[in-house]
């Protein structure tokens, strides 16, 4: 395998989250997207190699695909289009970088949920309601929902989101961005959930982030439904009322929870046979998705 980038190095300024370092242009971002992967808001202390690329290759195909309904931040991808200062650190970048608008971030998390998996399964068997949408009795674990639902959550600067009802999300953002984040979210979800659903992969919940760009309108900023930011189950392999086997980081978290650790840093080292399995769950779910092979 090729080395994973933990950690880009250009001379701008700099704001590294979990997984992408965004340099302020002046007049735009640029985002890359590193090799660095978390579990349980941690980031280890080893990456995944290509992670940033398929992660971006992944985004920029729903982008695409969906560019027509949904306005997103994105300007360019293709290094060759970015401007001349930072086209000469293409080494670093090409292939796991976006040029975008700049954008004042929504403060809060757009999930869609259309199974009961992860949080929601936990609030679930204590309320029978997720983040305040009361649901059905007797729901499996991992049942597929009657219809999609909108579960906001907070937008937190270090530790875990927080899930909120869509009433205390009105309150954050007003009542008339509430309604029209839960419209779009569900409306993205469903269509992109229904194109997965012919290439043979579930998708059980995802998250969406938007922002406004200087004309206020709401855009689609950060990634989409890439295997970071959602749940992807293969189709021919689920069965309700356990966890699902996944293309996503629930493999990082599986083997986590089998080790002694607290789920404070430093965490433990991925052994290479998580690191590469994490790697080739991503890959498949790229290539599953898209009907392509991705060039690394």
């Amino acid at each position: 395998m090729p080395d994973a980038l933990l950690q880009s190095d250009l001379p701008f300024p700099v704001r590294r989250g979990k997984v992408r370092d965004v340099y302020d242009l002046g007049d735009a971002l640029l985002i890359v997207a590193t090799d660095r992967i978390s579990a349980f808001d941690v980031i280890m202390p080893n990456g995944i190699p290509d992670k940033g690329k398929i992660l971006s290759a992944l985004s920029l195909f729903w982008f695409e695909k969906f560019g027509s309904h949904f306005d997103n931040h994105l300007i360019a991808s293709d290094v060759s289009a970015y401007p001349p200062r930072v086209r000469e650190f293409a080494a670093q970048i090409a292939g796991r970088s976006m040029l975008v608008k700049k954008a004042q971030v929504v403060p809060i998390e757009c999930v869609a949920r259309g199974y009961l998996a992860g949080s929601g399964w936990k609030e679930y068997q204590q309320t029978q309601s997720v983040c305040g949408v009361r649901l059905p009795p007797g729901l499996r674990q991992c049942d597929k929902l009657p219809q999609p639902i909108f579960t906001p959550a907070t937008k937190e600067e270090s530790g875990h989101d927080i899930n909120i009802s869509f009433e205390e999300a009105a309150r954050r953002v007003g009542a008339e961005s509430a309604a029209v984040l839960r419209d779009r979210t569900l409306s993205l979800y469903s269509q992109a959930a229904d194109y997965a659903a012919q290439r043979g992969v579930i998708i059980a919940d995802t998250k969406f982030e938007f922002g406004r760009p200087p004309d206020g309108r709401l855009i689609l900023i950060d990634e989409i439904l890439t295997p970071d930011s959602s749940r992807f189950w293969p189709a021919d392999q689920y069965e309700p009322g356990r966890d699902q086997p996944s293309f996503d980081k629930q493999f990082v978290r599986n083997w986590l929870e089998r080790h002694p650790w607290d789920k404070a840093p430093p965490a433990p080292a991925l052994p290479p046979d998580v690191v590469e399995g994490t790697r080739q769950r991503y890959l498949e779910a790229f290539e599953r998705l898209t009907g392509r092979k991705l060039a690394l």
